[in-house]
């Protein structure tokens, strides 16, 4: 299917990127605001915010992996002045109203329960509900609108700077595997394969790790092995250390380091099938 461009307009209330903002996507209804925790009681007095919607808040624990809590509210900014005084882990929301006041109780609970689910199965971040959201019943067509308005969700939250809802390797992506898939295949079990990402390089599930790292390794890349091992990223199989589930890094040289047990130059350590390394990939026409 041909996708589109799409026009965003983004508002940013305090006229400052650090403050308050609106973000709103042509042709919607919908409507997001993206809130620093510090401005909330900023907020009390916007009327649309008296309206129900849909919220997100987000936070990082203590080892940078982002936390989230996803509600529902028919008075959202009541619900908002609640979270402020009882949870501790968020540093700011995002929350999507509708600016037509067409939510209603049924629909922002299916959108509640829809979006739990989503984020429960890419696993992006870590979920602080306590309790699975009910989904409530609602009709075939009214299940067809929501749906469309949790596309707009994803795409707005994305925008704000939460890939809480993206998976890593889209469905473009998986298409063109083989074909603009790089590989390592170096000394001490080291095997593995991924592709370049907009946020840094991705390595793939079943990816073979080295089963050791040399001396001169740098300490902070020894440190995040160490961190994926501890969190079960890696882990042992019959074949030594592998990926057990596909892994995004902030660069490639980081990627194949991490992989190879020592230090690394991803530019060109990656190399297609071709024996295309990935700077000439991303340097030559």
């Amino acid at each position: 299917m041909r996708k589109f461009g799409k026009t965003i307009k983004l508002f940013l209330i305090d006229g400052e990127p650090n403050g308050r903002m609106t973000c709103e996507l042509s042709n919607w209804t919908g409507k997001a605001y993206k809130i620093p925790r510090i401005l909330i009681k900023e907020s009390y007095s916007r009327e649309d915010l008296q309206n129900p919607g849909i919220y997100l808040l987000f936070g990082e624990n203590e080892d940078g992996k982002g936390l989230v809590y996803i509600g529902e509210a028919e008075t959202i900014i009541d619900r908002l002045k609640q979270h402020v005084s009882q949870k501790e882990f968020w540093t700011e929301v995002i929350l999507f109203i509708s600016k037509d006041e067409n939510l209603n109780k049924a629909h922002i609970k299916y959108l509640e329960s829809r979006l739990y689910e989503i984020t429960k199965r890419v696993n992006h971040y870590e979920l602080e509900n306590n309790t699975v959201p009910s989904k409530s019943s609602i009709s075939e067509s009214e299940i067809a609108e929501m749906e469309e308005f949790i596309e707009n969700i994803k795409l707005l939250t994305n925008t704000l700077g939460h890939r809480v809802f993206e998976t890593l390797v889209n469905a473009e992506a998986n298409k063109t595997k083989k074909s603009n898939t790089f590989y390592i295949n170096a000394a001490r079990g080291a095997n593995g394969f991924g592709i370049p990402s907009s946020k840094g390089f991705i390595v793939f599930k079943n990816s073979e790790v080295a089963t050791s790292t040399t001396e001169s390794m740098q300490k902070s890349l020894k440190n995040i092995r160490e961190r994926l091992i501890e969190n079960k990223t890696i882990i042992k199989s019959e074949k030594g250390l592998v990926f057990d589930r596909d892994y995004e890094f902030s660069s490639p040289s980081t990627a194949a380091a991490i992989l190879m047990g020592r230090n690394a130059n991803g530019l060109r350590e990656w190399k297609l099938k071709s024996g295309k390394t990935l700077k000439e990939y991303e340097t030559t026409e």
